[in-house]
């Protein structure tokens, strides 16, 4: 057997399992999607949105990238959010971290990777932003890079309070609230590191006042 091909066999077991404790499972998901979350996560493999949170089909919506970024200029994204924020009505948008992120430990390095180059320059610059902090960590140990992976959460979720989407929705519904939380891979556990209501102001060089 192929490895793809026990893929397949495990999705076919994985059905008959939900089919067996709930006949109405599929029929009740294939007429309507009504999560109460956006989780914006880092596209590592270990980090699946609903398996550490425990949420089942239809409870969470979910978009991953490398390193977990709202980069103003990515249409996915901004496609993404605009779905779950206008016609979903997502309640929470949750941007999540893990501690010994690849992408945010290339980002900190010189070395060119390529075409990622483009998407890593967004981790500098939360880098740069918080150079001073950063540097009097060890560069040795973990210290330095987990905090820069804490720092960027919380500059992604800023970056979405920057968007005409949440604005709008802030304004007129009152809604969504925004959270940053970095995974442990070690230990399982969701460390809550960052939180904005909604309608919380940010500079107001970035509120917009015609929406």
């Amino acid at each position: 057997m192929k490895s793809y091909e026990k893929l397949l066999l495990e999705n076919k077991a994985w059905a008959a399992e939900k089919i067996h404790d709930d006949p109405e499972f599929f029929t009740r998901l294939e007429h309507i999607q009504t999560p109460e979350y956006l989780w914006i996560g880092c596209s590592d493999s270990r980090v699946p949105a609903d398996r550490i949170t425990g949420t089942q089909p239809g409870e969470i919506f979910v978009h991953r990238n490398i390193a977990n970024m709202v980069v103003h200029t990515d249409l996915n994204l901004l496609s993404v959010l605009q779905y779950a924020v206008e016609v979903l009505k997502v309640k929470h948008i949750i941007v999540c971290g893990h501690y010994g992120c690849g992408g945010v430990k290339a980002a900190m390095s010189t070395k060119s990777f390529g075409i990622i180059n483009k998407w890593l320059r967004n981790i500098k610059d939360v880098y740069r932003y918080h150079r001073e902090e950063l540097e009097v960590l060890d560069a040795e140990s973990d210290a330095r890079l987990n905090r820069l992976i804490e720092l960027n959460v919380t500059e992604q979720v800023i970056n979405l309070a920057k968007t005409s989407i949440i604005q709008k929705a802030w304004k007129e519904e009152q809604r969504p609230d925004l959270h940053g939380w970095v995974y442990g891979l070690n230990n399982g556990i969701i460390k809550p590191i960052f939180e904005m209501n909604a309608g919380t102001h940010i500079d107001p060089l970035y509120e917009f006042d015609n929406l």
